[in-house]
């Protein structure tokens, strides 16, 4: 059965400065689109199909558990970034078996407003080790498998708790042997 997939217009990485952001009609603050790819690596080789989820705290200095994700690179298409950025941030190579959409949201940092589109993509672990040594950001300060069934549980952002539904709701298709 298909499932209907969330989607954003494609944009571009965030390369631009400060000054490269455009004031948009009816806001005094200038905006910035920013990028970023990700996802839901699923172990397939264990019974719970365990997903490897990062923490970081939030500017307010919460601990919030989500999906590891960050910018593409260079050239870097969404599913090269999505596949670096999870191993980066958790350790966990993987391949992608299916795109999971796209979310967007709006936030301000100091003077200006940013529009955030992330896109998340259903990986494989291929291999590697639960780790978060390798963040060259050192964003994430802690990484845990989570059973799948618990997933929605643990992540903090009801859009992040949408994708992993949907996670959950294709993967059967991509089991070996379903």
């Amino acid at each position: 059965m298909a499932h209907p997939v969330p989607s954003a217009p494609k944009r571009t990485p965030l390369t631009a400065s400060l000054a490269h952001a455009q004031a948009q009609p009816g806001h005094s603050l200038p905006t910035v689109e920013e990028v970023s790819s990700g996802g839901v690596v699923v172990d397939l080789s264990r019974q719970d199909l365990a997903v490897a989820i990062i923490a970081r705290y939030n500017r307010g200095g919460r601990l919030e558990w989500c999906l590891p994700k960050g910018h593409p690179e260079g050239r870097e298409t969404n599913e090269q970034a999505a596949i670096r950025e999870v191993e980066e941030e958790t350790g966990i190579a993987g391949r992608i078996l299916a795109p999971l959409g796209s979310i967007d949201y709006w936030f301000t940092v100091s003077n200006y407003r940013v529009h955030k589109t992330v896109h998340h993509f259903l990986l494989e672990a291929t291999g590697g080790e639960l780790t978060i040594e390798n963040d060259p950001d050192h964003e994430a300060v802690d990484v845990a498998w989570v059973p799948i069934a618990e997933l929605g549980r643990r992540l903090s952002f009801p859009n992040e708790r949408r994708i992993a539904e949907l996670a959950r709701e294709v993967l059967p298709q991509h089991v070996h042997g379903a």
